[in-house]
């Protein structure tokens, strides 16, 4: 048995705790089938990440299931990994090629590719080792990466297979387009934010000149690709003109009016331009009418050149132009202020532009149908249970999936395009000629796969699917993903769609959702305001432990929870608590094994059954993901159980000359010590780690030990009721002392009236120990002169103390003299107001009633006061 320094120093533990659990392989998950499997895949975190409060709140989760699992018995898998992060990555390359006045054009894709290895060989590990400091208990032997040899065959094969199933094609249609990113988006990763803007009512003239038609547009610079106007078929207003011709004004040409019901009668005027390649829905009706599909912007957002005289413009300078013309000429009818729903792109937030494009689509209904019936009958549950309407309404509204980027950094798409026959060949390995034809003038298709489209492949990909591997078949499907509600359509859907339909069966059975970690406002951390607070800051300044504890405790499922700085603090105080218990616990041993002894006392029964309650509750809680009500179950126990009532019961025992009372208070203290930094373990590895190699114990390691359990034989109701009766008082006792300031030097004596005399009798040495009782006389009838004693109550029994042993009555009646002087002169105040006519009819009701009512009040104090003085002369 070693010595506890004086003070828990988390910087000087922390490293060498968790240098020593990946020197002996304890995270090392290893199959065994005489164990059930338990897994986890981490949620891959950016390659171009830095750890943050919601990367530490996702770890600390999973962490925390693992070490209990693994703590159960479980062969227990944590498999980390890293995303190649497609566009976030190249981003941070390309900025810093611009300082050096480079462009990715400059070096060609290969040199580019080239740069973007080597700065994820220099970064791309720094998320990781943050990571480690959180103690996270990952296998890292089995770190994957997105982009890895084996995670890139399983992408190509899922590309291949889903192309040969017909459930990929490459089409035109109207896809979600950041010009800021230059890059196509899809469905999730567009934000919608609601913004201020307008409605601006356009006359369109009918062509053979009987009048005109007004239409409604939120996007006047879009007109100059109108190719129709479409009114309701079921609108009288309209049915006249239906079939006719209007001329587009600026650009002067003729476009047809159609009939369609997709047109809403009550939005503006009813008549609505029809944009076919910016807009989904003018789209969809064009391809109704055959109206003609004109782009008019091209990738950066600017007009081109089928745009006349505005072409170059951005298309926010020809939304100006543009109005300014109509203006001009008499073809603005009128303006209105309009709030609208705008799409923005979710990584740099600029309004996506709806294009019409040619890109790579997955086709998605048939994919949905068995992702919706695995949450539907509960082979996939989410935790809260309100997520899976989240999730089912998705799945059940989804579009064909736009999966094609505009990037060079990511899996290159496997389609090669023929020059001469024009036919594409989508291949396993790379394609020399083409398959149709046999020229071999074929070049591959530039873009790269949307990054979700491999993490959707993340739980089998990492077990070596497509090979039929030992670790796939052992440990998939896995058991629980924890992750953000802000992920569940990015990530979760494509998950489950894509274990659903290459491994026939679901990735995972549950789906732990939580919330954002915000600031102690209620506000979302970001750089805009300046608000976020660094896990790696709390690490240093409070412990990991601290840190970990703090983010549990204040989390419930799929709840955002608000982060305080001074919680982390508390946090650390209860660790130093722990470590001061310990190492208490630990001077007072002169025993060097873990056993308990033959024969308990009633408070080693009462500590024992406490125990035996929290340990079964806590499982219980654990295995519903109940995790910060288990957290605050263990610190409870901790904090008031077992450091303020039963080391407090077992120091008389320690300091006694009964060698085997001795001994037994010390057997107990270490064995429940023991058992409860289990329990501890999973929220507070590194604290629980150091201290338990400290004491004497069993087993190489508590991370591999075993986890508690419910035990029969530790069930002690009788004696656990017995001393929580003597705790309630000592607690009684203890409030009335406080209450008339009487320091712990005044021992007066104790009288207890009960009819329950046996629980009293044994608690008499706790009586004096704890409430600092002289003597303890326990009748079942009131003591003599009990009017002079001041008597506290509690369910079974009437505590009393002589008054004259609990203060000194001179000094008690000058104190009590001048609380009656402050409330004479309150009170006189007060009626001064209360009978003055002019006071009580001029001021407002409420404020009078406020003075009765403080009047009142006083007047019942100065009589209880006046009585307390009554009673003390009387005793003196």
């Amino acid at each position: 048995m070693k010595e506890l320094p004086k003070v828990y120093d988390p910087k000087v533990v922390e490293k060498k705790i968790y240098d020593m659990w990946v020197e002996n392989g304890c995270f090392r998950a290893e199959r065994d089938e005489t164990k059930k499997p338990f897994t986890i895949v981490m949620p891959p975190p950016n390659v171009t990440g830095q750890l943050h409060m919601g990367h530490a709140m996702d770890a600390a989760l999973q962490d925390i299931l693992i070490r209990f699992k693994r703590m159960q018995g479980y062969a227990a898998l944590w498999l980390p990994g890293v995303d190649h992060a497609g566009i976030a990555t190249q981003i941070k390359v390309e900025e810093e090629l611009r300082k050096e006045g480079l462009t990715r054009y400059d070096l060609g894709r290969e040199k580019f590719l080239e740069r973007v290895w080597a700065w994820k060989q220099k970064y791309g590990d720094r998320i990781v080792e943050q990571q480690k400091q959180l103690g996270a208990s990952c296998d890292w032997e089995r770190s994957r990466f997105t982009m890895d040899e084996g995670c890139s065959k399983a992408v190509r094969e899922v590309f291949v297979s889903l192309y040969e199933k017909g459930l990929i094609y490459k089409g035109s249609r109207i896809i979600n387009w950041c010009p800021h990113c230059t890059t196509a988006l899809s469905d999730a990763e567009v934000e919608y934010q609601d913004k201020p803007g307008h409605l601006w009512h356009l006359r369109y003239p009918l062509a053979d000149g009987s009048g005109d038609v007004v239409v409604a547009t939120t996007r006047p610079e879009t007109m100059l690709g109108d190719s129709g106007v479409a009114v309701n078929p079921n609108d009288e207003r309209y049915t006249s003109i239906v079939g006719k011709t209007c001329i587009l004004p600026l650009v002067n040409k003729e476009i047809p009016i159609v009939a369609d019901e997709y047109v809403d009668m009550e939005f503006g005027t009813g008549c609505v331009k029809m944009t076919p390649a910016h807009d989904p829905n003018d789209f969809e009706v064009g391809q109704r009418h055959n109206l003609e599909i004109i782009r008019v912007l091209d990738d950066n957002g600017k007009v081109n050149e089928l745009g006349g005289k505005y072409c170059g413009l951005d298309r926010y300078e020809a939304r100006k132009a543009i109005l300014a013309d109509l203006e001009a000429g008499g073809y603005l009818v009128k303006t209105e202020e309009h709030a609208h729903n705008v799409g923005t792109c979710y990584r740099c937030h600029n309004d996506v532009e709806p294009l019409i494009s040619a890109q790579w689509f997955v086709k998605m209904k048939p994919l949905a149908e068995e992702a919706i019936r695995v949450v539907k009958d509960g082979e996939t549950r989410f935790v809260p249970d309100r997520f899976s309407a989240t999730y089912l309404n998705w799945m059940e509204n989804v579009r064909d999936w736009c999966i094609s980027r505009q990037l060079w950094w990511g899996h290159q798409i496997p389609a090669w395009y023929c020059a001469d026959c024009g036919h594409i060949t989508v291949s396993r390995e790379d394609a020399h000629e083409c398959e149709k034809c046999h020229s071999r003038n074929i070049t591959r298709d530039e873009d790269v796969l949307d990054t979700w489209f491999s993490s959707a492949l993340w739980p089998f990909e990492t077990l070596g699917w497509p090979e039929k591997t030992a670790d796939l078949d052992y440990f998939y499907p896995t058991d629980v993903l924890v992750t953000g509600y802000d992920i569940i359509f990015f990530w979760v859907a494509r998950m489950i769609f894509s274990g659903c339909e290459h491994m026939k069966q679901t990735p995972f059975h549950t789906v732990l959702i939580h919330g954002l970690v915000r600031d102690d406002k209620g506000r979302k951390m970001s750089k805009s305001l300046g608000n976020g607070i660094d896990p790696l800051e709390m690490i240093d300044r409070f412990g990991s432990d601290a840190l970990r504890f703090n983010l549990v405790t204040g989390n419930s499922p799929g709840n955002d929870m608000r982060f305080y700085t001074e919680r982390c603090e508390a946090m650390r105080n209860f660790a130093n608590k722990i470590w001061n218990a310990s190492r208490f616990v630990m001077m007072n041993l002169t025993i060097n094994d873990c056993e308990l002894p033959d024969k308990l006392e009633l408070e080693d029964k009462w500590i024992l059954s406490r125990f035996n309650s929290v340990a079964a509750e806590v499982t219980e809680n654990m295995e519903k993901y109940e995790l910060g009500i288990a957290a605050q179950k263990v610190y409870d126990f901790i904090w008031d159980s077992y450091c303020d009532w039963y080391i407090e019961f077992c120091k008389t025992r320690l300091q006694s000359e009964d060698e085997a009372s001795k001994e037994g208070a010390q057997r107990v203290l270490l064995w429940v010590l023991t058992e409860t930094l289990k329990l501890l373990h999973p929220f507070m590895p590194f604290l629980t780690e150091e201290i338990w190699q400290a004491l004497p114990h069993k087993g190489d390691f508590l991370i591999s030990s075993a986890w508690p359990e419910y035990n029969k034989a530790h069930d002690f109701p009788k004696e656990e009721k017995e001393i929580e009766t003597v705790m309630n008082a000592i607690k009684a006792v203890r409030a009335l002392r406080a209450e008339k300031n009487v320091p712990p030097s005044k021992k007066p004596r104790l009288y207890v009236e009960t009819e329950n005399t046996a629980a009293y009798t044994d608690g008499i040495p706790f009586f004096k120990k704890l409430a600092y009782a002289s003597e303890v006389i326990i009748a079942s009838s009131t003591p003599e002169n009990s009017g002079e004693m001041a008597a506290a109550i509690t369910s079974d029994a009437k505590l009393y103390m002589p008054l004259a042993e609990l203060v000194d009555i001179d000094k008690e009646l000058e104190r009590i003299g001048r609380e009656l002087s402050r409330a004479q002169n309150d009170y006189d105040r007060i009626n001064s107001k209360l009978s003055n006519d002019a006071f009580v009819s001029k001021a407002p009701e409420q404020v009078v009633k406020a003075e009765r009512e403080k009047a009142e009040k006083l007047t019942a104090l100065i009589e209880n006061l006046k009585a307390s003085v009554k009673n003390l002369e009387a005793m003196k």
